[in-house]
């Protein structure tokens, strides 16, 4: 008997799948079938290009994609240039002070703006205009600021300041930090967007337990508030980090890689061997070594965030 109820359940669920499958199936379907064309030109585009990108960087292909395979050769010589090494290094140095200011800037203005200020939303828009514009705008108007001659420099000596100097955009040592200062102008106040809807999303319960328990404000930032607005900050680590692997356009517009080299970056490599140096070998190469770098970042995080989780569960 035993045997034949067991046979009989089994049965049961077989018949029950199919329909189950089907009941999933048709689950939000008008959703299903508008998002078919995004998935399509994610498929087609991402998928396939990373593919064909990956493919290229083995061959030795130079103005057209019709190069024969020549396996890592394409690699060797990469790490062999001094401009790409310089590129890699600056995108860190910056990458590095940029998403540590970014963060810290954009959570202190946050929290200014969380007093319930006078004019508050009139100050939000004037920190978070600068995002509305271009790298390319947010670029030139930095060098017109920067430029020795016509910037802040020359109107300063030309008021009596004759060893006033601002010319980091001309100096190699100090170029980076310009890229750093009109990178933090554009984009601290998105961050600082980002972290307030954060805050705001704190019960005002807990500020109350806080202040009865005794427990410093800062403190109470740092030890229940910034937990508490983890989905936030991973959004921004996100959204800055990615705005940083593909740092461009800001370089070409503020300092096009120079003094010399000294400001290089790897999306500008790329597009530099791929239109102007006629090597789609080598930047199929680069662009698959930030590829790769950013896997190498995301594929952790992801299994922690996501994995993780299912494992602790």
């Amino acid at each position: 008997m035993a045997d034949i109820a067991v046979q009989t359940a089994e049965e049961g669920r077989d018949v029950a799948r199919p329909g189950l499958l089907q009941k999933t199936f048709r689950k939000n379907l008008p959703a299903k079938i508008a998002a078919l064309p995004m998935i399509a030109t994610v498929l087609v585009v991402f998928v396939g290009c990373t593919i064909w990108t990956i493919y290229y960087s083995f061959t030795n292909s130079k103005l057209l994609p019709t190069g024969k395979f020549v396996g890592f050769d394409q690699y060797d010589r990469l790490f062999a240039t001094s401009r790409w090494n310089i590129s890699v290094t600056n995108l860190m140095t910056y990458g590095a002070m940029s998403l540590v200011l970014t963060l810290v800037l954009g959570f202190l203005l946050a929290v200014l703006m969380d007093q319930k200020i006078r004019f508050e939303s009139a100050f939000r828009t004037i920190m978070l205009y600068p995002f509305a514009l271009s790298f390319i705008v947010t670029g030139l108007v930095w060098q017109w600021i920067m430029n020795p001659t016509l910037g802040l420099q020359g109107a300063m000596r030309d008021l009596g300041w004759a060893n006033f100097t601002f010319d980091w955009i001309s100096n190699p040592r100090m170029v980076l930090f310009a890229l750093l200062i009109a990178g933090l102008w554009q984009g601290v106040g998105f961050c600082m967007v980002l972290m307030l809807a954060g805050l705001r999303g704190v019960d005002e319960e807990i500020w109350k337990a806080a202040r009865v328990d005794g427990i410093p404000t800062w403190r109470t930032y740092i030890s229940i508030v910034l937990p508490m607005m983890r989905g936030v900050l991973v959004t921004a680590v996100v959204l800055i980090g990615s705005g940083i692997v593909r740092l461009y356009d800001l370089v070409v517009a503020l300092t096009n890689g120079g003094p010399g080299i000294s400001s290089e970056v790897p999306a500008k490599y790329v597009v530099n061997y791929m239109f102007s140096g006629g090597n789609i070998g080598q930047a199929m190469a680069a662009a698959t070594m930030m590829l790769i770098s950013v896997m190498i970042i995301m594929i952790p995080w992801a299994y922690l965030e996501f994995g993780g989780k299912g494992k602790r569960t």
